[in-house]
């Protein structure tokens, strides 16, 4: 249950970061409205609070893999959304993100007794 709470905060961390980006970016680059900026900047706020739900204690941990999350996030709304067309490196380099991001959260830690 664990792994599925970790993703699912994971998803709707980058949803919310991501969107919220894009909001305020349609609002500056685009013309499309200082709401767009208003919603855009709750939906990055909303972001910092699904973080804080993750499990793991340590901040500089979850910021680190949800990095690679967001990679991966960023090019898949970039499709979904705009009609962007990756490359084949951007595909492998988001997965290559994303493995280091399942490294950084899944891996058992290791404690001061070696123990992980």
């Amino acid at each position: 249950m664990t792994t599925a709470r970790i993703v699912t905060l994971f998803v709707v961390a980058a949803v919310a970061e991501i969107g919220g980006a894009w909001l305020i970016w349609q609002a500056v680059r685009e013309n499309r409205g200082w709401w767009f900026a208003l919603l855009g900047i709750v939906a990055l706020g909303a972001y910092g609070f699904v973080a804080a739900f993750q499990p793991d204690a340590n901040f500089g941990r979850v910021l680190a893999a949800y990095g690679g999350v967001f990679i991966a996030g960023s090019l898949a709304w970039g499709i979904v959304v705009d009609g962007f067309r990756p490359t084949l490196w951007d595909y492998v380099g988001s997965a290559i993100a994303l493995v280091g991001a399942a490294i950084i959260i899944l891996a058992p830690v290791v404690t001061d007794a070696g123990e992980a």
